[in-house]
């Protein structure tokens, strides 16, 4: 469980405080805990997953799943397991549910699930990441989509 001094909206300075964030609510989750992640590409999800699974104590490295859709992370110190998934190329809760997922006894990370949570999921953990945009609205270029600039994280408790 997520101690509730965490939920609200806060401002990230860099990777690393984003990823001790992620470490930070890693050492407070439980097996069942679900957590979706939302924001656009280097927004800093698979940063904060990372931070998340030194956190949990699984074994690494934490890398983005999207061309293998689920990792999961076995415990190295007897904790739960981190299940983490890319559900971009998901097209339902259907295809989500046919990866055969252990929700009960792990930690479930979902990138891109929003629209499937509540098919999966009483309740979770709803965070968004957001990053800067360039001069006058235009998006950040490619280039600097991993730079070391500050992001809003905003961490909500959702339950249907």
């Amino acid at each position: 469980m997520i101690d509730p001094a965490f939920l609200g909206r806060r401002e990230i300075a860099t990777s690393d405080a984003m990823e001790h964030l992620g470490l930070v609510i890693g050492e407070q989750l439980e097996p069942g805990d679900l957590i979706v992640l939302t924001g656009p590409l280097g927004a800093g999800k698979t940063t904060f997953t990372r931070g998340l699974a030194s956190g949990l104590g699984v074994r690494g490295p934490v890398q983005s799943p999207t061309f293998v859709i689920a990792r999961t992370h076995p415990s190295l110190v007897g904790r739960a397991p981190l299940v983490h998934v890319d559900a971009y190329r998901l097209g339902s809760a259907a295809e989500l549910d046919d990866l055969d997922i252990d929700f009960a006894r792990s930690v479930v990370v979902i990138e891109w699930g929003r629209e499937m949570a509540s098919s999966i999921a009483d309740a979770w953990w709803d965070i968004e990441l957001e990053r800067p945009v360039g001069v006058a609205g235009d998006d950040v270029a490619d280039e600097d989509l991993d730079a070391d600039a500050p992001r809003v994280v905003t961490i909500e408790r959702i339950a249907r």
